[in-house]
């Protein structure tokens, strides 16, 4: 398995010896709690040192079972989740979890496999790692993640075209019932819905939505795939959220039919 590029000096460790499980962490009071899933213990303990350190509370599992019983036993704020685990594999664990609630996962996948990386974000990730990586830029995609999964304030409920969004409340509804959005689907269509009928690009929409200035720009289009498919009557002939060839994508909130 690769592993992330390591920093200069000695690795950051978090007192569990190297190969074996470490204990659930005392809690912190206030601290956001990750669970980092991966079963290579060299990787799992410098990420954990280093999320230690900037502040937040880590618990850590080297397989898919043991990562359930984790969280079911204490429900983390985000999941930091390697792909390619023993037994049960990380989309497996992330569709287990996104059953059960909405919870960040940030996926770790290798280099090159982009099949699974879309296959991760179809299942609900809500952003991804390739290895190897610099556990700062880990770090910094964590934070990035949480910041954005934390209520929103000073703007009230968005409503078009049958579709409400209360970033207040992180609650999405159509037509009354209730939208079960990941976090950055939740993000995508609050955006749409504060600037209707303009076409962004995929590189705006990751760059207002994800906070990135890079990344792979077909994360965006996955997420307007699944994105419409929870709020189109017909996902194959979009009347919302439209494309615009050549350009990108635009929220219609008059539903009248587009370009597809």
């Amino acid at each position: 398995m690769q592993q992330p590029h390591l920093p200069a000096g000695r690795p950051v460790r978090d007192g569990s010896a190297p190969g074996t499980e470490a204990p659930a962490p005392r809690s912190v009071p206030g601290a956001a709690r990750v669970l980092v899933v991966d079963d290579d213990a060299t990787v799992a303990e410098i990420v954990a040192g280093y999320l230690g350190r900037a502040g937040y509370a880590v618990d850590r599992a080297a397989d898919g079972p043991t990562a359930l019983t984790r969280a079911a036993a204490q429900w983390p704020d985000l999941v930091v989740l390697d792909l390619m685990l023993p037994g049960m594999d990380g989309l497996e664990v992330c569709r287990r979890l996104r059953a059960r609630a909405p919870v960040p996962v940030v996926m770790l996948t290798a280099r090159g496999d982009e099949d699974d990386r879309i296959t991760g974000l179809e299942v609900g990730a809500d952003d991804y790692v390739t290895k190897p990586f610099s556990p700062r830029e880990l770090v910094l995609r964590v934070q990035s993640v949480l910041r954005r999964a934390l209520p929103g304030t000073g703007t009230g409920p968005l409503t078009a075209a049958g579709v409400t969004v209360d970033p207040a409340a992180r609650r999405a509804t159509k037509n009354g019932t209730e939208l079960a959005l990941t976090l950055r689907e939740f993000d995508l269509l609050a955006f749409f819905l504060r600037h209707p009928g303009r076409a962004y690009g995929r590189e705006d929409l990751m760059r207002e939505v994800w906070g990135w200035d890079f990344g792979d720009l077909s994360t965006v289009t996955v997420h307007i795939r699944r994105l419409r498919g929870k709020v189109e009557d017909d996902p194959a002939r979009p009347r919302l959220i439209q494309t615009v060839w050549g350009v990108g994508y635009r929220f219609e909130p008059s539903g009248a039919e587009g370009e597809g």
